[in-house]
């Protein structure tokens, strides 16, 4: 990996070089995570509470009512945790018939919320200071209020015209009736009385107390189907990790019910081809990339559920390395394609990255879904809820297809790169359909093209939209651009996208000696930071 004080990308900041580290996309919520480190907490310890103050400093990407995942190397294995909440008992598909997809908004996208089991497990099983410690930025920051940043506010804004007439959402979010503008201070008091109460049980308030019975006397006052009993049963699995190698390095992500899997798939059709041979902004490389992305979400759309409803195609199945090589030969490199499903049987977000001195890294993301969730906050708790229930299918031959008590298709996915020799790089690019194609960029970027975190997250990013549609970059430079256009592609140009279109990335990789370099993308407000 080459360190270079220039490149030739529009946005230029300089890789974060310490033996501590944090990256996220708020500065504030990356210092409470490094407060923690300072305090003698270790990597998990600085990553729940970075996630914890993310709740309250970035609400148009999470909150208290989000599900999470996360991926810890703790030294000497991987652990992947599944934290996403599954659908209310009574989701059964009569409740749902007549409409032509589920809803995207409201209390009949609300699923049980996930984002505090993961404090709590997480905590539990690797933390090295006490729990509640953990929520004390936080808390002080709602108390006393913090002072919104640039994109959050402007994130913040497009909601205020969106949700204000959602239940509870102008009450906790648009004081004075409007959302607060850059440079305005925020107080949150309610949210604070909520993590309090949070930190003092263990989570227990949360699924089984007082904030249970609150979220679902507000549920029911809305005739919504989340009850007492949906709370208190829920439980994070501690999942482990599926992987896919390519060359010498292995692409870690969590099992379904995420997406990760379409990264895996991708970089798996990608070793199969001359990719390798290629630079890094060539044409040709990205329209590799893009081929190998569409054939690898096809198959995740019509495949990808919940693992138990899973039963016809597997995970194992979709990463068989002959399919895989197969679907590969699919790719013609001079021109573009509309790939149809294959079979395989034959053969919106915040993220952290943390690590500590001691070599333990985590790599962990927290979701509301869309833009502040459902649009349904609770009134008197600062609790905003997500609205993963979109993320189901209303066809009855996918294994998708919504039903009671289960897990909802995700897109939201930690990302963790292991090397021959030990852990390599610990990721995310948040941002709902971008992530799996974030995920594939910034591992070529590092691994094949050598380029350091900060630079890998400020070059110019494409996405795949829709059968030959692909949105670009307006940095993405002219010749690239006429180059793809001509072997096909529909090229929609867009500036660089403060919500989903394309991501932000936070990095963190092991330096070749000591240490870690940190990279923070340029499209957030956040930062990376360490000691």
């Amino acid at each position: 990996m080459e360190i270079r004080a220039h490149h030739p990308y529009l946005s230029r900041r300089s890789p974060v070089m310490a033996d501590n580290v944090v990256a996220t996309s708020q500065p504030l919520a990356a210092q409470a995570g490094l407060s923690m480190l300072a305090r003698g907490g270790n990597a998990v310890d600085a990553a729940i509470a970075t996630a914890i103050t993310l709740t309250l400093v970035e609400p148009t990407g999470n909150g208290v009512g989000s599900d999470a995942f996360a991926i810890v190397w703790d030294g000497a294995q991987l652990h992947g945790l599944n934290a996403s909440g599954r659908s209310p008992a009574g989701w059964t598909p009569d409740r749902f018939a007549g409409l032509d997809a589920m809803p995207f908004r409201g209390w009949e996208s609300v699923t049980v919320p996930g984002a505090v089991s993961a404090w709590v497990a997480l905590s539990d099983r690797f933390g090295a200071l006490p729990f509640a410690d953990l929520f004390q930025p936080a808390i002080t920051y709602a108390r006393e209020g913090f002072i919104v940043t640039p994109v959050i506010a402007q994130l913040w804004q497009r909601a205020a015209q969106e949700l204000s007439h959602h239940p509870g959402f102008t009450e906790t979010f648009l004081p004075g009736g409007q959302a607060p503008k850059a440079g305005a201070r925020f107080i949150n008091t309610p949210l604070a009385d909520t993590l309090q109460q949070i930190a003092d049980t263990k989570g227990e308030a949360f699924y089984k107390g007082a904030l249970a019975q609150k979220i679902c006397a507000f549920a029911a006052a809305h005739n919504a189907a989340l009850t007492p009993a949906d709370m208190a049963a829920h439980s994070v699995d501690w999942c482990g990790t599926i992987g896919k190698s390519f060359d010498d390095v292995t692409l870690h992500e969590i099992p379904p019910n995420g997406q990760g899997i379409a990264a895996l798939m991708a970089l798996g059709i990608l070793s199969h081809t001359n990719i390798r041979d290629l630079d890094a902004d060539d044409p040709l490389a990205v329209h590799l990339q893009i081929e190998a992305m569409k054939l690898a979400l096809v198959d995740a759309e019509t495949y990808v559920a919940d693992g138990e409803h899973m039963t016809d195609v597997s995970a194992q199945a979709l990463l068989d390395d002959s399919y895989l090589a197969a679907r590969a030969e699919l790719i013609d490199p001079t021109r573009a394609q509309d790939f149809q499903v294959g079979a395989p049987k034959n053969g919106g977000t915040v993220y952290l990255s943390a690590a500590d001195a001691s070599g333990m890294m985590v790599s962990f993301i927290q979701s509301n879904y869309a833009g502040f969730g459902s649009g349904v906050a609770v009134p008197g708790t600062g609790i905003s809820l997500q609205n993963r229930g979109a993320g189901f299918s209303l066809d009855p031959t996918s294994p998708n297809y919504v039903g009671p008590n289960k897990r909802p298709f995700h897109t939201i996915i930690p990302g963790f790169l292991m090397g021959p020799d030990g852990p390599l790089m610990s990721f995310g690019v948040m941002g709902g359909p971008m992530q799996a194609q974030g995920h594939v960029q910034m591992v070529l970027r590092t691994q094949v093209w050598g380029q350091d975190p900060q630079m890998a997250a400020d070059a110019p990013r494409w996405r795949v939209v829709h059968g030959l549609e692909i949105a670009c970059e307006t940095s993405m430079p002219e010749t690239s651009l006429a180059a793809l256009s001509k072997l096909g592609h529909k090229i929609s140009l867009e500036a660089p996208d403060n919500a989903f279109g394309f991501g932000g990335a936070q990095l963190v990789c092991r330096a070749a000696g000591q240490g870690y370099i940190a990279g923070s993308d340029p499209r957030k407000d956040g930062a990376a930071a360490g000691f």
